[in-house]
């Protein structure tokens, strides 16, 4: 025994599930698919109810209370009618639970709460082949097949590495997190053979790395960690994963290998910043904060996180634009939405210097004089290091005149477009006090502390 079988021991006892929380989700699926069937015999629908996912493969961890349970139609038909049909199917078993809504992702979903558990109730295809397939969740029984048929034994290799990356904060490929998927992980498992091999493996990575289990890759992808998809030649599983994140993983699993520690494993949940932490730490910072808030659009995460990332980049580029430097920016979405940016300053000086062409460039030097002869400047035009120079008013001098005037000429996404026209807010530095929400605080905590 190493040194480090017992930290792996003693991770494996909490996360590991319990038989009796094995037995209950096992009766809950059986119960579900018997009654998707039997509703499918009853009203004439050709279908049938599969379970996939972790559940379905026994790499789930302990208190992870979900199911994902596919409502299976022929390929051939219209997808209204699936859609339709599956949705119907769908809410009949969800009304016996506690509760449930209806999701959009590629097509719409019932996500319910039955018997403690999170139930996704999902239409899809049943295709003869991943080449097949009519919509993004069509390829989930091949990955669940794939996997299945490679992950007996390795089950608890799985969750010893799904609980280290949900340690460090990589763990999840919504898009909110852009990081390591479940079935990532078990492909890595796959490939590696075991948790301590991928660490291993991650202290060698460097960005593009690539790893195609069938051989059968038919793309150039340029992320930072390519895993084909087996099932899909064409595909990355990756594809969500971050370079900062993919840099984490890289991080930590050298840091722990070099010097093993169960904090690894253990999600750290950061407290809400109160607050007296908060003036103490802008105070001490120096800096300036600006937060950009609105309400949140009636989307789901993987279509808001996208557009948000877009907003705050956009965002940052057009007061790069203007002059003013960003430390940190990042988004955070609850009932409203915040792109949060720190600056160096809120505000520049007035004057600015501008850089004309060369004396020698005739033609753009005589254009160049000719436009600020007579406008209003700081200067006359003179020459510096072979250059026509002036000194100019700014645009803009402060970073809040220039977000609320600009936003709108940002990259918005149509879904905040439409929530930003009806209402928005840029507020700064003790302004974000106002904001009384554990969560946002939380986060706040996160975004100093790193």
């Amino acid at each position: 025994m190493t040194e480090i079988d017992p930290i792996y021991a003693h991770v494996l006892s909490r996360i590991k599930p319990s038989e009796d929380e094995k037995v209950r989700l096992d009766q809950l699926a059986k119960n579900i698919i018997s009654r998707i069937n039997a509703i499918g015999e009853s009203e004439g629908f050709d279908i049938r109810g599969i379970l996939v996912g972790s559940s379905a493969r026994g790499t789930w961890i302990s208190g992870e209370h979900d199911l994902d349970i596919f409502i299976m139609f022929p390929p051939d038909v219209e997808r209204d009618y699936l859609e339709e049909k599956g949705l119907y199917v769908a809410r009949k078993i969800a009304m016996q639970g506690e509760s449930f809504e209806e999701r959009y992702a590629e097509h719409p979903y019932i996500h319910a709460i039955y018997d403690g558990f999170e139930v996704d109730l999902v239409p899809a295809f049943n295709v003869k082949s991943g080449a097949d397939i009519r919509s993004a969740v069509d390829r989930t029984p091949f990955h669940n097949f794939y996997v299945s048929s490679r992950i007996k034994g390795s089950e608890d290799e799985v969750i010893l590495l799904k609980q280290f990356q949900k340690g460090i904060g990589v763990y999840g490929s919504e898009l909110k997190t852009r990081g390591f998927s479940g079935f990532l992980v078990e492909l890595l498992i796959i490939h590696y053979g075991i948790f301590e091999n991928v660490l291993k493996a991650a202290c060698h990575w460097k960005a593009g790395i690539s790893i195609d289990l069938e051989k059968h890759g038919t793309l150039i992808h340029r992320d930072p960690l390519v895993m084909i998809d087996p099932t899909d030649p064409a595909r990355n599983v990756a594809a969500a994963l971050s370079l900062d994140n993919f840099c984490i993983f890289i991080d930590k699993a050298c840091e722990f290998l070099e010097k093993p520690d169960e904090k690894y494993f253990k999600v750290q949940i950061p407290k809400p910043l109160d607050d007296d932490e908060f003036r103490k730490i802008i105070n001490e910072r120096g800096s300036s904060l600006f937060a950009i808030v609105f309400k949140v659009p009636d989307i789901v995460e993987d279509v808001l996180f996208p557009q948000l990332h877009k907003l705050e980049e956009s965002v940052c580029e057009v007061l790069e634009k203007y002059d003013f430097r960003i430390f940190n920016s990042a988004v955070w979405a609850n009932e409203n939405a915040i792109v949060l940016l720190e600056l160096e300053s809120a505000k520049l000086p007035m004057i600015k210097k501008h850089t004309g062409p060369n004396v020698w460039a005739k033609e753009f030097a005589l254009s160049f004089k000719k436009k600020y002869t007579n406008s209003r400047t700081f200067s006359n035009i003179f020459i510096q290091n072979g250059k026509y120079m002036v000194e100019i008013p700014r645009k803009y001098s402060s970073a809040r005149k220039l977000i609320e005037s600009e936003l709108f000429k940002c990259g918005l996404g149509k879904h905040l477009a439409l929530s930003i026209k009806k209402e928005f807010q840029v507020i700064e530095n003790e302004e974000l006090l106002n904001i009384r929400n554990e969560d946002w605080r939380k986060f706040l905590r996160g975004f100093f502390e790193k």
